[in-house]
This record gives structure tokens, C-alpha cells and sequence, in this order.
């Protein structure tokens, strides 16, 4: 009985692999994989730097002076010359919902600078180890929540009087809460870390191990609270301009331009239709960055 030759062995299983699955490499593979933002990531994206050039520049989007008008141009409807139409006295709908943006993103930043400064500070010391601080900041907190933000927010106006500085700050206590928890919650969750026990083995002062590595950690996730927290501190100050605790007539102000236009919605739609839509429009923007920023950050994207 003779030993198959080499050559059969060779048809057999050839050592060559096929010329189809040539220059297949790993690289092409890691290509497919990956995944374009989302398109309504980009739109978002798009709507905001609008929103901030609008704020920084308005007269590069119009040229009409929003707290000038014509009464003889009063109530036109949407149209070349005026492209959101104008209001009872003439203004241009237009220019004033682009000069509002400057107003109600100044008080929606100042409103998280206030409540993220405060919450910081508060859920650092609540995340210390130290049980009565931690038990007197969560109380503080379970205070503050217990209230609905616009209900706090108004009552806090009520006592500090109307104002953009006032109201910012009104906003921004409403919204201690929400980053005081947050920043409680990831200090406890590093100081408990390994990489934090092994540096103060390795002899690192408690102030040095804070500075080091808790505080850079802790404040990794701030800008993604912020931004989350901006949509809704913006339709909180156009509430509390809407019911006359804010800027006042004729600031050309979204909550201001609501309710301005509250006597002639009967008759004309436009002066309270296209600031209720920037408004719902920056909220939405606002939230799909924010969302998509906690996905990467908890890491459900790939």
C-alpha cells in the first residue's frame, strides 16, 4: 500500500490562500465599524453655533433695530421684507428674536454658572468623609428639590426683585440639586477608587491626593451636566419672563416677545408662533448634545 505523493496532499489543502482574499487587512474591518454622528448631533451642532453667533453678532443676520418700529407696518405677515413679519408696533419679529438670543443665553449660562459653582462645592464636602456634612448637604438638597424649579426660582425673584442678574441667580439655586448630587455621587465613587488608596500609601498628602486625582475626575463630568441643564434653565427664564419676573418690555427677550403677544394671537400668529419656536428649538439642541455627550462619557457608544 503505497503513501500519498506531496503533490496530492498539496491540491489537498492548498498553503496559498486565494487571490480574493488578498489584501485583506484589519484596518478595512475597524473602518466599518465605526459610526457617523448622528444627523441630528450635527443639526444641533449647526443650531447652536448659529445661536452663539447670533448672541455675539446679531447684526449679521439682520439689519433692522429691534426696539424700533413703523405703526404703519403693524402685524404684517410673514413675507420678503419682514421674514417672521412684524408685531403690533411695527417691529421687526425677526430682528427681535435674534437680538432675544443674546438675552436668554446670558442669563441661561449665568443661571448654570451660579448653580454649578454652588452644587461643586456643596457635593464636594457632602463626598468627603465626613457623615454629619454629607447628612446636612443631602438635606439641603432634599430642601431644594422638594420645590418644582420654576416655583423655587419665582419665589427667590420674589425676594431679590426683578433683573436679569436677579433671576440668573434665582435659576442658578434652583438648579444647586442637580449638580450637587452628581458631583456627591463621583466623589465618593473616586475616593474609594484604587489608583486614590495606592497614592496615599505611596505617601501623598490628602490634599495632594485631592488635588491630583480627585478633583480632575470629578470635574470631567461637569460639561456634560451643564450642557443638559442649559435647555431647561433657558425655558425656565422664558417662563419667568412670561409672567413678568424677568427683563422687561421692550427687551427683545423670547419670554418677553410670548407675552407681549398674548392680546393679538387672535389675529396675528407670527409675534408669538417663531419666539416659541427658538425657544423649543435651542431646548431640544441643547438636550441632543447633552445626551449624546453622557452616552460617550458612560460609555454606550462605540
Amino acid at each position: 500500500m503505497t503513501a500519498p505523493s506531496h503533490r496530492s496532499f498539496d491540491a489537498a489543502v492548498p498553503l496559498e490562500a486565494p487571490q480574493d482574499l488578498v489584501g485583506l487587512e484589519t484596518p478595512h474591518v475597524a473602518i466599518g465599524v465605526r459610526r457617523r454622528p448622528p444627523f441630528g448631533l450635527i443639526l444641533s451642532g449647526v443650531f447652536v453655533a448659529l445661536l452663539i453667533a447670533a448672541s455675539i453678532a446679531p447684526v449679521l443676520f439682520t439689519h433692522f433695530d429691534p426696539l424700533v418700529g413703523d405703526f404703519s407696518e403693524g402685524l404684517k405677515p410673514p413675507g420678503w421684507a419682514h421674514l417672521f413679519g412684524t408685531d403690533r408696533l411695527g417691529r421687526d419679529v425677526f430682528a427681535r428674536t435674534v437680538f432675544g438670543t443674546r438675552y436668554s443665553l446670558l442669563i441661561g449660562f449665568g443661571g448654570v454658572a451660579v448653580g454649578l459653582g454652588a452644587g461643586i462645592v456643596l457635593g464636594i464636602i457632602a463626598g468627603q468623609r465626613n457623615r454629619i456634612l454629607d447628612e446636612a448637604v443631602s438635606r439641603l438638597f432634599d430642601m431644594l428639590s422638594s420645590f418644582p424649579g420654576v416655583l423655587l426660582a419665582m419665589l427667590i425673584v420674589t425676594f431679590l426683585g426683578q433683573g436679569m442678574l436677579n433671576i440668573a441667580i434665582a435659576v442658578g439655586i434652583a438648579g444647586i440639586p442637580k449638580f450637587g448630587r452628581v458631583v456627591r455621587a463621583q466623589t465618593q465613587l473616586i475616593r474609594d477608587a484604587d489608583y486614590v488608596t495606592q497614592a496615599a500609601i505611596y505617601g501623598l498628602s490628602r490634599w495632594q491626593v485631592f488635588i491630583r486625582h480627585v478633583l480632575p475626575n470629578v470635574l470631567v463630568a461637569i460639561p456634560i451636566i451643564a450642557t443638559v441643564y442649559i435647555g431647561s434653565t433657558i425655558l425656565i427664564v422664558s417662563g419667568l419672563s412670561f409672567l413678568g419676573l424677568g427683563p422687561q418690555p421692550p427687551t427683545p427677550e423670547w419670554g418677553v416677545m410670548l407675552a407681549e403677544s398674548r392680546d393679538v394671537l387672535r389675529v396675528a400668529w407670527w409675534p408669538g408662533v417663531f419666539p416659541g419656536l427658538a425657544i423649543t428649538a435651542t431646548v431640544i439642541a441643547f438636550s441632543v448634545i447633552g445626551n449624546h455627550l453622557q452616552q460617550r462619557f458612560e460609555g454606550r457608544l462605540a
